[in-house]
């Protein structure tokens, strides 16, 4: 099973950050290069325990649908979200929020935001090799990319 860890500190209060990583508006904002769009499920606003959504992407030229389900909410400490129907074998996703102290106008109130992944492509072996030379780096551009997006809505707020 692929894996990776990314951390990153946000110039602002972990309540503001935790909300931001459940809005369904920041993640799209987040995917504009993907094209992406809800499809199903919560369509607005933040979303909570239990609730669905469903992704349309393009990735690699082909479009692609992930439903989601967030689960162990744990305001504004922690919450995850897996793929419950999707191109993935498996995939989770385990959001943590920490305060931390930064050097800004924020007042010293910052979050360090820490992202767990785990993935598996299908097809057996073949997947595991998709994963290793490509799917992981891809990731890791995402959920850096979907980061930007979230640290830059914090600042604007």
């Amino acid at each position: 099973m692929g894996s990776f860890v990314l951390e990153r500190t946000i110039a602002a209060p972990v309540e503001l950050v935790f909300a931001l990583s459940l809005d369904v508006g920041v993640h799209v904002d987040s995917m504009t290069t993907h094209a992406e769009r809800i499809v199903d499920g919560v369509r607005a606003g933040r979303m909570a325990d239990g609730d669905t959504v469903t992704w349309s992407a393009r990735h690699f030229g082909i479009r692609f649908r992930m439903t989601s389900l967030v689960f162990d909410v744990d305001a504004p400490h922690t919450f995850s979200d897996r793929q419950v129907r999707g191109p993935f074998a498996v995939f989770r996703h385990r959001h943590s929020f920490a305060p931390v102290a930064v050097a800004d106008a924020t007042g010293g109130r910052g979050t360090l935001m820490r992202d767990e992944i785990e993935f598996r492509s299908p097809f057996g072996p073949l997947g595991r090799l998709v994963d290793v030379l490509v799917m992981r780096r891809h990731l890791i551009r995402l959920i850096e990319q979907r980061n930007d997006t979230l640290a830059a809505r914090a600042a604007g707020t």
